[in-house]
């Protein structure tokens, strides 16, 4: 990848250099692919007469000035995005006159037309270094300044930088540089605080904007005109204002940055990002049609999350890549603290946290790709793969495995110290423990070491007897540990036991304890009946995967999941269930079965959708291929019952007719999905709007019941950017040769916004088309080496991922891939993505044995 910048580099010039400030002016006016952009930087060198570079990526450079003295811009190194500067004084200022490109794939300025009314919106995302897409710059974190920017811009259009701008000029005709001739503004932004490349941001276009303001800070809401009748300012601003609260109460530091605006943009590549008072969200989070209250409670997550990063991030930058789990761990941790305690998902959030990101970390964490929470990143390439469970969720489980040793007012007060003492600066993991370690009087370097350095997730399981009359008389925690990866940590556990009282599972009795080493004996429950539940790590302490007792599981699936008093230690019965289907220790089917009598009795939104997916991803992939069909079927007739008994209008039924759509397979199930789609047989109370129409279209085109001729019409009559991603994912979903060789071409052709795809991707790589896919196997390791090195990052990574053939689970596949990483030695972080699609073929493999040994 061009521009890959290494560690030893970024230190090198960090080392050299000290930037103070950056001038930006943008001209925004020139036309459809290109943008003017002059930079001005002044920085200083530790050594005059060194060298360094300055980065600028996929640039016409027109002029560099260093110093007054004109450089010859044949030096650039278009293909790496670097212009070396040579000759360095002790105080420099560098002028670069370029012509930048617009992009489609997500990654620096990015160009969108809307459909519905051919208005141009931009926006920028710049982590973790495609701020050089926009102007030239020293782009890595530990290069902080102060960005002063100003910005020619159609005269209809909002500009939205990290300040507030301080001049707005009417320009009734603007002749620009190439000639075009039209009315403009010219924005001007005073400069910044200091702050890294990465969150710095600009958002232009005509968008619709909603202002409020809360405790002194200036607050606005942005998105597409098209979709202004679909905002709901009121809830974000409420969320935006509680979270605003909790955090000047617990940091106790006021936001630093001014204003605080949050834009919805269209084709985002990411879920948000926290740009300093200019923070970019996924349009998606803007709901045109009726969504649960999962996703409302999605949304203010990210919204927390977010908004922790102005303190955690902005404020206090990590000095490395390195450190990128400090940001996003934190970050997360935080928003659901948040939720916890300052808002109305109070009741849910810790639970929603346990059976959603503790899931994608534990499945992160088995991957032959695992790596410790304090990652080692040597160059831009590794840090584009690790966004990833690790880094957000399993840091997030540890943070709070931490505040349970310490005590959530000792870390709360570290915390305090650690953004007064560093602010505005850069850091590193040792400063946030020293802060720690200060506050809560322990000493934290042998719990860094055994959560923070290692990698992989240990296993708890109760191991007991009892005496004739059913008590217990030893009772013991075995932790567990694989030999490629054998720390076994210390472990601040609760142990519950759960036991029927008029049809209601309750705890009876609650243990605490540290769990170390191989086998720890718990004294406390010698003597205590064995009830009909044990629960291991109850409320959730520890991050760890935990096994069930046989008595244990049976309560379950007899009916237990439906008997909780608690939604907390039900989600942690899921997880347990649902680690075991993925270890090949639970049979696909018994987990099924268990979906089906629990599902019913799960009033947490999130949960309920969660445990129908895996339902869903267990059959299609973990099942023994003699009883995919009948799981599938199972699956359907339970849901057509629950879609039956719902409330009508309410969360649980729209998610229960989701989640049909997915499994329909038989004539008769397809024929009830168009019966909906076609208003004939509606069930009661819903509502079939614009995205639940597309499911359902997806649903029947994927089986083959409808084709091209009504994906046009459905897109005719929703024709906007959501409807264009909808129809290329069911154009790609076309289950016949001619339609997956269509899809193939669109795909490697590497011409699509990063948007539709996405969405091709998805369509493509169909759960029901396996044998459709099978040519495709060799194809794509025929394109995948060339596409990894000639695309840019998001999109490569996208691609490697998407059409990995994972649902070809046989053990070719796996040998295809051993074959193609010995022949070819990919670079490191191609190679890690493509070792984790074999590795979940490998799994599969495994649960289907255990699935047909069951039968």
């Amino acid at each position: 990848m061009a521009g890959n910048l290494t560690r030893d580099e970024a230190r090198e010039r960090a080392r050299l250099l000290q930037v103070r400030s950056y001038a930006v002016a943008l001209d925004l006016t020139e036309g459809e692919e290109r943008f003017e952009s002059v930079t001005t930087v002044r920085f200083s060198a530790a050594q005059p007469g060194a060298e360094t570079f300055i980065d600028l990526a996929g640039a016409h450079v027109r002029s560099v000035t260093l110093n007054g003295v004109e450089l010859d811009v044949s030096a650039y190194d278009e293909e790496n995005g670097r212009f070396p500067l040579t000759g360095l004084a002790a105080d420099n200022e560098l002028v670069v006159d370029a012509d930048c490109a617009y992009m489609h794939t997500g990654e620096g300025l990015h160009r969108f037309v809307d459909p519905v009314d051919r208005k141009v919106y931009l926006h920028t995302q710049f982590e973790t270094a495609d701020a050089h897409r926009m102007y030239a710059c020293f782009d890595q974190p530990d290069l902080k300044a102060t960005f002063e920017l100003t910005v020619l811009a159609p005269a209809d259009w909002q500009v939205v930088s990290n300040a507030a701008p301080d001049e707005i000029i009417e320009l009734e005709e603007h002749r620009g540089r190439h000639g075009t001739l039209q009315a403009a503004k010219r924005w001007h932004f005073p400069p910044t605080p200091v702050m890294s490349t990465y969150i710095t941001a600009l958002v232009a276009g005509p968008y619709h904007k909603v202002t409020d303001e809360h405790d002194g800070i200036p607050l606005g809401i942005y998105c597409r005109s098209s979709l202004a009748e679909h905002l709901d300012p009121e809830n974000i601003f409420e969320v935006t204002k509680q979270g605003f609260d909790f955090f000047h109460r617990v940091f106790g530091v006021r936001y630093p940055f001014g204003k605080y605006d949050q834009l919805f943009v269209p084709e985002f590549n990411a879920g948000a990002m926290e740009n300093a008072g200019c923070v970019t969200f996924l349009e998606d989070y803007v709901f045109r049609s009726r969504v649960t209250d999962a996703m409302v409670e999605r949304r203010a997550e990210t919204i927390l999350h977010e908004m922790a990063h102005m303190w955690f991030g902005d404020l206090v930058t990590m000095r490395w890549w390195d450190d990128l789990w400090l940001n996003e761990s934190f970050a997360t941790y935080m928003s659901v603290l948040c939720q916890a305690e300052a808002t109305r998902w109070g009741q849910t959030a810790w639970t929603t946290f346990a059976n959603v990101e503790k899931s994608w970390a534990y499945r992160q964490d088995q991957l032959p790709s695992t790596h410790p929470i304090a990652a080692d990143i040597p160059d831009m390439q590794a840090v584009a793969v690790n966004f990833d469970g690790i880094t957000y969720a399993k840091g997030a489980s540890v943070l709070k495995q931490l505040v349970a040793y310490v005590g959530l007012d000792n870390f709360l007060a570290g915390v305090r110290d650690y953004f007064n003492e560093h602010a505005w600066g850069n850091t590193t993991l040792a400063d946030l423990l020293t802060a720690l370690e200060r506050t809560s009087g322990r000493d934290l370097t042998s719990w860094s070491k055994e959560w923070l350095e290692t990698a992989w997730v240990n296993t708890l399981r109760p191991d007991f007897e009892t005496d004739a009359e059913g008590r217990f008389t030893r009772f013991d925690v075995l932790q567990e540990a694989p030999a490629d990866y054998p720390t076994l940590r210390s472990h601040r556990v609760a142990i519950g036991l759960y036991s029927m009282d008029g049809g209601v599972l309750r705890r009876t009795k609650r243990v605490e304890l540290d769990v170390v080493g191989a086998r720890t004996s718990v004294a406390e429950l010698a003597g205590v009946a064995q009830p009909d539940l044990v629960l291991l790590n109850d409320d959730d302490l520890t991050y760890a995967k935990i096994r069930l007792d046989e008595r244990s599981l049976r309560t379950l699936v007899e009916g237990g999941i439906t008997a909780f008093a608690d939604s907390l230690p039900r989600a942690l019965c899921w997880s347990a269930a649902w680690d075991m289907t993925r270890d090949a220790e639970m049979a696909t089917r018994d987990y099924v079965k268990l979906v089906i009598a629990g599902a019913p009795s799960i009033a947490d939104i999130s949960v309920v959708q969660a445990v129908l997916r895996q339902a869903r991803l267990a059959v299609q992939q973990y099942a023994d291929p003699a009883w995919r069909e009948t799981g599938l079927a199972t699956m359907a007739a339970a849901l057509r019952d629950l879609i039956g008994s719902a409330t009508p209008g309410s969360d649980h039924q729209l998610a229960y007719v989701n989640a049909f759509a997915a499994v329909a397979s038989s004539p008769d199930d397809l024929a009830y999905v168009r019966a909906i789609l076609d208003g004939e047989s509606v069930p009661e109370g819903l509502t079939v709007d614009a995205d639940l129409r597309w499911t359902l279209l997806h649903a029947l085109v994927s089986g083959g019941v409808l084709g091209e001729a009504e994906i046009e019409a459905e897109l005719a009559r929703d024709a906007t950017a959501t409807g264009e991603r909808s129809a290329a994912m069911c154009r790609s979903a076309i289950p016949t040769a001619e339609g997956k060789a269509a899809a193939w071409d669109t795909i490697v052709e590497g011409k699509l916004s990063g948007a539709l795809f996405r969405s091709t991707l998805l369509g493509f790589a169909d759960p029901r088309h396996v044998d459709l896919l099978e040519p495709y196997a060799e194809k794509y390791f025929a394109e995948v080496g060339q596409i990894w090195k000639n695309w840019t990052p998001d999109m490569a990574q996208n691609f490697v991922v998407g059409c990995y053939p994972a649902l070809l689970i046989a053990p070719g596949t796996i040998e295809r891939t051993d074959a193609y990483i010995r022949a070819e030695d990919p670079p490191h972080a191609l190679r890690r993505l493509l070792l984790e699609g074999a590795d979940g073929v490998r799994r599969a493999l495994k649960a289907r044995e255990k699935d047909a040994a069951a039968s």
